[in-house]
């Protein structure tokens, strides 16, 4: 627990140093491909938001997801790439091959589906290699190049607001 605390410590100072190097937005690249980062631990719709990004033009074979669990049981399977805290180290990096392929693909979106701040979310979004980032208002500024105000249960609202500005930026 408490090696888990400063373990969480060290990872956030190492995140406040990166996240000042946050590049702005560069050109007016179409939308083709989606990174999207979940947070399992509050939100379970992951296949309904997918389908919302599927409904509004978005190939499913473009769509990445990765899944954060705060706690993964020993033999539990699933169908999606997930990382939890065990998979940090003290250094700020991952181990798990899933979490590194992740952030080292090109997306042209990378949405931040979540929205309390916990280091190995931040930290992922942080070294995503994507082009333009989307979340919610409540995590740091400097993190997405774009942020929506609502809650992350809303997700009809997130995408529709999402597509509203996506069309106003030319992203589309």
């Amino acid at each position: 627990m408490f090696l888990n605390y400063l373990k969480n410590f060290f990872t956030q100072k190492i995140i406040k140093k990166t996240i000042a190097n946050v590049k702005p937005v560069s050109g007016d690249q179409k939308i083709r491909t989606v990174g999207i980062i979940f947070d399992e631990s509050y939100f379970y719709e992951r296949e309904a938001l997918v389908l919302e990004l599927i409904q509004k033009g978005i190939q499913e074979a473009n769509i990445k997801v990765l899944v954060f669990k705060d706690k993964i049981k020993k033999n539990e399977q699933f169908d999606y790439p997930t990382f939890s805290h065990k998979d940090l180290s003290w250094t700020a990096t991952f181990d798990k091959s899933e979490v590194k392929e992740f952030t080292a693909q090109k997306f042209d979106l990378l949405i931040n589906y979540y929205d309390t701040e916990k280091s190995p979310l931040l930290l992922v979004s942080n070294q995503s290699k994507a082009n333009f980032k989307v979340g919610f208002s409540s995590i740091d500024k400097k993190l997405n190049h774009f942020t929506i105000t609502t809650n992350a249960e809303n997700y009809k609202v997130f995408v529709e607001e999402l597509f509203k500005y996506l069309k106003i930026l030319n992203k589309l």
